[in-house]
């Protein structure tokens, strides 16, 4: 079953669009208000006039889009793809809840935690952050650390135990 939502600044004005539609029933998803929020915060002076789309799809398709597009024939929490056009779309991220929250569990985090840091990382990939270098990785790290310690989440990259 699928659904769509529009989430749109509550103050109006023209803050970030956010397109979200669920291919899959299994696990839960924040609503549409909460994943525009954390995307924003990610986004920060660049959110307003841009349109966002996040795809939540299970294990399957997740797994299938993987190993299409990064060679990696196993289901992801995210993926991220930029737009390839200028204008307000900054691209779409698939998000696979199945996986998140078996890693989240794995960890001991909230789910909800875990789902802030996908959505911003994922965000922080279609805005031109990524992690292939030592340094490019640190830097991407220090500004997801930030923006989580913003929502009151800690460090996910802290060892717990």
């Amino acid at each position: 079953m699928a659904s769509r939502a529009r989430a749109r600044p509550a103050t109006g004005g023209a803050g970030l669009t956010l397109n979200l539609r669920r291919l899959t029933r299994s696990g839960r998803v924040p609503g549409a208000v909460a994943l525009r929020s954390w995307a924003t915060l990610a986004l920060g002076r660049r959110a307003p006039g841009h349109e966002l789309s996040i795809l939540v799809v299970g294990p399957v398709r997740s797994r299938s889009l993987n190993r299409r597009y990064r060679s990696r024939n196993q289901p992801t929490n995210v993926l991220s793809f930029p737009s390839a056009m200028r204008g307000p779309g900054l691209g779409d991220l698939v998000i696979c809840p199945q996986v998140l929250r078996r890693e989240a569990r794995a960890a001991g985090l909230p789910e909800r935690a875990h789902w802030m840091h996908l959505v911003i990382h994922g965000v922080l990939h279609l805005i031109g952050y990524d992690h292939e270098r030592p340094a490019d990785a640190r830097r991407m790290e220090r500004r997801e650390v930030r923006l989580l310690r913003a929502l009151g989440v800690a460090n996910p990259y802290r060892s717990v135990g």
